[in-house]
């Protein structure tokens, strides 16, 4: 009987290490994340890892962007319920390891955010933890990807889509989901500077991020982001 249970539990335990091996193998961004030693990174700072072999001057640089990236989203929610792990690569190598394609950045299952050798900066670091954080204040409740999108734009303070390009209202449509948006924005680039316009107008008529934290609310009390309504 010991000696059938132990084949058992080895045959299961095999099985679970199968499993485990085919999902790293399919989904290497999610296993990287989990497992940052694993894709070989170490730990530079608070939540933060990246290849090996840096420079003094290069983990300054990352430990810095991380700060920063952090505090813009804090100081637009006015704290945070998040605490995304951040991978940052200085090399297309060590980045496609980890699962990474041709985005600069990008969020990965609500829970952390990879930085290629081409997003290492405050603002796209942002941007994705922007993403991270209105989903995790996001209790089931849904918005547009437009949305999601502008908000990331405006909370990053992105300067490539803001500013002067604000000042002509885009009223057209604007990709409500992510298979539209990733089409859309694969096209035409600025969609972003469409998408965080309409966002930030939005924040102006409702009382800036007080109106997100009532759509929030809205949402995750059963509401419909086309049932909100922004009220000062």
């Amino acid at each position: 009987m010991r000696f059938r249970l132990r084949w058992v539990l080895l045959g299961v335990a095999a099985f679970v290490a199968a499993i485990v091996g085919a999902l790293a193998i399919a989904f290497p961004s999610a296993a990287a994340t989990t497992c940052p030693g694993c894709y070989g990174l170490t730990r530079a700072g608070d939540g933060l890892y990246t290849e090996r072999g840096l420079s003094e001057a290069q983990r300054d640089q990352l430990a810095t962007l991380a700060a920063d990236a952090r505090r813009r989203v804090e100081a637009f929610y006015g704290g945070r319920v998040s605490d995304p792990r951040l991978l940052a690569c200085f090399t297309d190598g060590c980045y496609d390891r980890i699962g990474g394609g041709g985005e600069k950045g990008i969020a990965i299952l609500n829970r952390a955010v990879m930085l290629s050798p081409r997003g290492l900066d405050a603002v796209i670091a942002s941007h994705e933890m922007s993403h991270v954080e209105l989903h995790q204040r996001l209790r089931g409740g849904e918005v547009p990807q437009w949305f999601d999108e502008g908000l990331a734009v405006v909370v990053s303070g992105d300067p490539r889509y803001l500013g002067p390009r604000c000042d002509v209202a885009y009223d057209g449509p604007l990709p409500e989901t992510l298979p539209a948006w990733l089409e859309a924005a694969g096209a035409d680039q600025q969609v972003y500077s469409r998408a965080g316009c309409r966002v930030q107008r939005w924040l102006d008529a409702g009382g800036g991020r007080d109106a997100v934290l009532s759509l929030i609310d809205h949402l995750n009390s059963g509401g419909t982001f086309e049932g909100f309504t922004v009220s000062r």
